[in-house]
């Protein structure tokens, strides 16, 4: 798979586990991994990438005596999903006519 395909797959994904609530990082990668392979050394970019452009928001809570930064959606990212799936259906038609 193209790695700039990859990496815009990866962001939905991850924004679309956190439509189902906040998450941390390791968390994400063990849920992300049953749709499409993922490291935590892919993962951490891709978080700073979508917080900076305000998709998420982050803060920390202890567990276990430690600091637990965790994931939260915003309107922004609702947004981005909503965005993806409309241009997604566009890049379908374009497909379907390829492959036929």
């Amino acid at each position: 798979m193209d790695a700039q395909l990859r990496r815009g797959l990866l962001e939905v994904c991850v924004l679309k586990l956190l439509t189902k609530g906040d998450s941390y990082g390791y968390r994400i990668v063990k849920d992300v991994s049953e749709i499409i392979d993922i490291s935590e050394s892919t993962l951490y970019p891709i978080l700073k990438r979508l917080e900076a452009s305000k998709c998420l928001e982050v803060y920390s809570e202890e567990h276990k005596s430690r600091l637990r930064k965790y994931y939260r959606i915003t309107d922004v990212g609702l947004q981005r999903i909503e965005d993806f799936i409309s241009e997604w259906e566009k890049a379908m038609k374009v497909f379907d006519f390829i492959k036929e």
